[in-house]
């Protein structure tokens, strides 16, 4: 009996065929200069140029009418660094950039799971009663400017009938304290300023997180007898974890801000520069002083400690979450 033959090569044995090279249309071109050189155009333009710009400034002695500045080299970083203001600015800067992330982060967190999952553990997985009309009013405080919210704690703070000390007064406690001018607790009542404001707004962002979570995941940790301590901090937060990543980011680069929220609750920098941050030496130095060069060397101190600042926290998610 003869052995049949296959007329077809196995499929190991068949040539793989190269790939053509894309043909160069109008219609490609145009999509390639839409969606990708004209955005990369902006960017250059509004981003990468003056930020090249500002650091050649922060090279010369320019004060800002002169039409050829001086070239001096790295003698604006010398000065800075040996300006006791900018240090303390630098170091309050640094002083928000740990505690303004960590504690909104950590009570917008607890609040989006209370909304969420911290309800009667019996029965469907919900939130505390009343939870969607505390969601709304928490949100409130964030649709308010920060000129608004500087100026309203102000008036809270005020030594004078403000709020805060009236409160005090009302529970026995007959003190009268200066909370912005004085220096061990003109930081904090920042911070908790901020932190009023804003929490509301991350608490919104974790809910939508912990929303998407599927529910069955929460339903077995549930059955396994997992708490709500437990379930919160070893299933539902690693599960955010890119959520909070963001959050941390963009939190931390408003704590290298804080313009505003300085410069109206507490202006000229506080008592002694004591609540003085970057941002707003920077404009009194380039505005008042008109020593431009300067300032433009603050500026890009605080670009490459903003890009580090990126750079280690989404790194450092990234790697725990791979581990």
């Amino acid at each position: 009996m003869m052995a049949v033959v296959p007329t077809t090569a196995p499929p190991e044995s068949v040539p793989r065929s190269r790939g053509r090279r894309a043909r160069i249309t109008p219609a490609r071109v145009l999509f390639f200069a839409l969606f990708l050189g004209l955005p990369m155009l902006i960017y250059v333009v509004f981003v990468v140029s003056p930020f090249v710009q500002a650091f050649y400034y922060s090279l010369t002695d320019w004060r800002g009418l002169a039409r050829a500045p001086q070239f001096i080299g790295l003698d604006n970083y010398i000065t800075l660094f040996h300006d006791d203001v900018f240090r303390r600015a630098l170091r309050n800067n640094m002083i928000f950039m740990i505690v303004l992330p960590t504690v909104t982060i950590t009570l917008a967190f607890i609040l989006a799971i209370l909304v969420t999952v911290g309800g009667d553990s019996r029965g469907t997985i919900r939130g505390i009663r009343g939870a969607t009309i505390f969601r709304v009013v928490s949100f409130f405080p964030y649709v308010i400017p920060a000129v608004v919210v500087g100026i309203l704690f102000a008036f809270i703070y005020s030594p004078n009938g403000g709020l805060l000390n009236g409160l005090l007064n009302l529970v026995g406690l007959d003190i009268h304290i200066a909370w912005l001018g004085d220096r061990r607790f003109a930081l904090a009542a920042i911070v908790a300023a901020v932190v009023w404001s804003l929490v509301g707004f991350y608490m919104v962002l974790f809910v939508a997180a912990i929303k998407s979570i599927p529910s069955e995941v929460v339903e077995a940790a549930r059955i396994d007898g997992a708490g709500r301590f437990r379930l919160s901090v070893a299933v539902i937060l690693p599960m955010v974890r890119e959520n909070v990543s963001t959050a941390a980011v963009y939190m931390g680069i408003m704590a290298l801000d804080m313009f505003v929220y300085i410069n109206v609750m507490t202006p000229n920098g506080g008592l002694g520069k004591s609540t003085e941050v970057v941002s707003r030496y920077l404009y009194q130095t380039a505005f008042s002083d008109s020593r431009f060069g300067l300032a433009s060397a603050m500026g890009v101190v605080m670009a490459l400690i903003t890009m580090l600042m990126a750079v280690i926290v989404l790194f450092g998610t990234r790697q725990k979450g791979e581990r």
